[in-house]
């Protein structure tokens, strides 16, 4: 007999929403109860929403703080919601098919590779199986350094779980912090500045990614796919390191009391926590214009496919640039590394950068209205909007001060940077019908 998590025959891509949707509606459920409360009373519906929403995406944001306003119950609450939100409620669906002994229908398999983003559907068991293996040995690693780190400075019982805590909202990108200030006190400590910053590069590579490379082990060997998201995001970070700690480093406001050692480390974890992570060392609204844009840059472009962040992934970012430089040098078609990118998967890069420009534009353009009265110039709303969409968490704090419009608007935001833009658009378009009828071809003037 064969198993299926779904029995209808809705597109994938539309089991997607709804399943998300509905682990949303339960964190909702359970975070509006009294018990999840710090002072044991509830702490209402919407609030509830937007925290479940947050960490279901792996975002961040937070209209409460996570460590004063909820409860030991509440906080494990937000830390699950992450942890099935960050490798995705079909994984956990498969293992425990898989535990039962039921076999995976073809309907499951392309559901997993939805999620999962994989080229093909063959293997997705196996890959699924990798990702739990992957991701729960890196979080409970990173826990037990977290927690040697701060056993002399809280106890072992409250540094084993601020470690575990912690460690899970890193790996699935999520930024959830139990301190009011995220990682401020830590930002020139080497131990919380790599591990934190190990788990944020790794889950944000993909678990594709980081299945080729222990198979294969051979930089020569790794796919396509592979060297192009471990290229682009080295660049992306060590660029952002560059422009951060030269920037910044002007700033009286930010490394202005900082020693030389502590602004390499905090321009580095600067650079590696906008790709959709969340965490902050560093007072986020107090940095300059020019580094809060770079900010902006780096929180749209996120993490990479396939892997626990957001935004229009670091391929698709690739792709577009191979696409300008194909197009400035008069190329007719777009090559990296000795290969050919095919013209579907360039329509398809181009679309999910329209799309998502257009939704974060969306966004703002609806936060300049519902937030009028709160006084906030438009670097913030977009600052706010982007951090939304890319699923990353910073917030220069207009998140705390959101109107109830305003809040529903960034669920929206959250809840369609986590699952993509393309996602939305295939489960909304109907049934493609191939056309009997190929028009002549003519040109339109461009630029």
């Amino acid at each position: 007999m064969r198993f299926r998590v779904f029995q209808n025959d809705i597109s994938p891509q539309r089991t997607m929403i709804f399943g998300f949707a509905a682990v949303i509606l339960i964190g909702t459920v359970l975070l509006a109860l009294p018990v999840s409360s710090a002072d044991s009373r509830s702490i209402g519906w919407l609030d509830a929403l937007f925290t479940a929403t947050s960490a279901v995406c792996v975002t961040g944001l937070a209209v409460l703080d996570t460590g004063s306003d909820f409860s030991f119950f509440g906080q494990l609450v937000i830390m699950l919601l992450v942890q099935i939100g960050g490798l995705g409620f079909m994984t956990y669906g498969v293992i425990f098919a898989v535990l039962l002994g039921k076999k995976i229908s073809l309907k499951d398999r392309l559901l997993v590779r939805e999620s999962t983003k994989s080229i093909s559907f063959k293997g997705v068991v196996r890959l699924t199986f990798a990702v739990i293996v992957i991701a729960f040995s890196l979080e409970l690693i990173a826990a037990a350094v977290l927690t040697l780190r701060w056993a002399g400075e809280f106890g072992w019982q409250e540094a084993a779980y601020l470690a575990l805590f912690h460690s899970v909202s890193a790996f699935n990108s999520a930024g959830f912090s139990l301190w009011p200030d995220s990682l401020s006190r830590y930002v020139g400590d080497p131990i919380v500045n790599l591990t934190i910053s190990a788990l944020v590069i790794i889950g944000g590579l993909g678990f594709t990614v980081l299945v080729d490379i222990y198979e294969k082990r051979n930089w020569r060997q790794l796919t396509l796919h592979s060297k192009v998201v471990i290229l682009t995001s080295s660049i992306l970070t060590l660029g952002g390191f560059l422009v951060f700690f030269i920037l910044e480093s002007f700033n009286p406001h930010t490394f202005g009391h900082l020693t030389l050692g502590e602004r390499l480390w905090a321009a580095f974890f600067q650079s590696v926590t906008p790709r959709s992570a969340g965490f902050n060392t560093i007072d986020t609204g107090a940095m300059m214009s020019t580094s809060l844009l770079f900010t902006i840059f780096l929180m749209f472009v996120g993490a990479s496919t396939g892997s626990t962040g957001g935004g229009i992934k670091t391929n698709t970012f690739a792709v577009l640039i191979l696409t300008l430089k194909s197009v400035v040098k008069g190329q007719e078609e777009v090559t990296v590394l000795n290969r050919r990118i095919s013209g579907n998967l360039v329509f398809q890069a181009l679309a999910v950068i329209v799309l998502s420009f257009g939704i974060v534009l969306l966004a703002c353009l609806l936060l300049t209205i519902t937030e009028r009265t709160a006084h906030h110039d438009f670097l913030e709303i977009l600052f706010e909007a982007t951090s939304a969409f890319g699923t990353t968490g910073l917030s220069m704090g207009v998140t705390r001060e959101l109107t109830p419009l305003g809040k529903f608007i960034v669920i929206a935001t959250m809840f369609i940077g986590r699952l993509g833009p393309l996602t939305f658009a295939f489960a909304l378009a109907l049934k493609p019908t191939k056309s009997k009828i190929r028009y002549p071809e003519d040109k339109i003037l461009i630029g």
